[in-house]
């Protein structure tokens, strides 16, 4: 049994000011880490696999309001909602995707199914939704994903005829309620979004490494605010958002989607390792420090080898982030600083 067994998850980076976050929305944003953390952690634990333990992981980030994907996720141009995600298997090299979803309440689970139950990987709209409810999955209403912070944000960029990446809506809705609180000369602190306009890239994810000594990854995001309907990003697409192999690794993916793409940003940290012999931590900081800025690429990666070695590098000033291995306390953390040994 591999004694290296650990799971690392992401919520979304982007421009994270300390000064623009209250104390109470950094508390909640570190326990919610912690908690999905906590529970693949035990997946882990009791022997599962590293595909159940990033299925768990996610689908709890999934129901999580505080994050972009599930119930929580933006709205699009013409305020519905879309969902993707993707899941692969480092045993195998199985994977499964779906994208443009509307009523599955965890597309991860969805993704999920494909990878087990179908043939194909990729899944979409229509379609998508036909093999999830014949796999018996769980639907809901389209307004079970949205929340009041993520229409509020929505109305914004809609106001301003912009496309807004993640969380940064969610920013811009907390700096105009500041400004319209200011100018009423309210004393009531108005709550704030650690991330500004423009420059929150959203999707959670997760990887890692079971007691069995294998790989998984798995993404998942409801894409851009305001965002054109039937516009798909890099978490379905197997290589850019999501990506596993024992050989190598496990990687999943935030940023700006459209450039990951191109760079097919997870698969070539894999690569790199494979073909340059180099190591996770110096095949994922060349990818998301040195080749994604070439094309303006930010955003931010987790990954994981068949070791246990963990990095998790971003190019923003910072990312919900956090890793926990078998009989340590979960760490989490939200801005660049480094938190512990190891954690990069």
């Amino acid at each position: 049994m591999n004694s290296n067994a650990v799971i690392a998850i992401h919520g979304g980076a982007g421009t994270i000011l300390r000064a623009s976050m209250s104390a109470s929305a950094e508390t909640e944003y570190h326990a919610a880490l912690h908690a999905v953390l906590s529970a693949g952690q035990r997946v882990l634990a009791d022997g599962g696999s590293a595909l159940d333990a990033v299925s768990e992981a996610v689908r709890l980030l999934e129901d999580c309001p505080l994050f972009n994907a599930g119930r929580g996720a933006v709205y699009t141009a013409a305020g519905t909602h879309e969902l993707d995600a993707a899941i692969m298997d480092g045993r195998t090299l199985d994977a499964g995707a779906i994208c443009c979803v509307k009523r599955v309440r965890n597309p991860i689970l969805a993704a999920r199914s494909v990878l087990e139950h179908s043939e194909h990987v990729l899944f979409t709209g229509e379609g998508a939704e036909a093999f999830a409810a014949a796999q018996g999955l769980e639907f809901v209403e389209p307004g079970y994903f949205g929340t009041e912070a993520r229409h509020r944000q929505w109305l914004l960029a809609r106001h301003q005829q912009r496309a807004m990446l993640d969380h940064d809506g969610a920013a811009l809705a907390a700096a105009s309620a500041s400004a319209s609180a200011s100018a009423s000369n309210h004393d009531e602190p108005t709550p704030h979004e650690p991330i500004d306009p423009n420059r929150k890239f959203g999707t959670v994810g997760a990887v890692a490494l079971d007691q069995h000594g294998h790989l998984a990854a798995a993404t998942s995001t409801g894409g851009v605010t305001n965002k054109q309907v039937g516009r798909v990003g890099d978490t379905p697409l197997i290589g850019a958002g999501c990506y596993a192999d024992d050989a190598t690794c496990a990687v999943s993916t935030t940023g700006s989607g459209e450039m990951f793409m191109r760079m097919v940003a997870a698969y070539d940290v894999a690569a790199q390792m494979a073909y340059r012999q180099v190591s996770l931590q110096e095949a994922a900081h060349d990818v998301v420090m040195n080749r994604l800025p070439k094309i303006d690429g930010r955003g931010g990666l987790i990954a994981v080898d068949a070791r246990g070695n963990v990095t998790l590098p971003f190019n923003t000033e910072g990312m919900y982030r956090g890793f926990a291995r078998l009989g340590e306390t979960p760490v989490t953390a939200i801005y660049r600083q480094a938190v512990a040994p190891g954690f990069a």
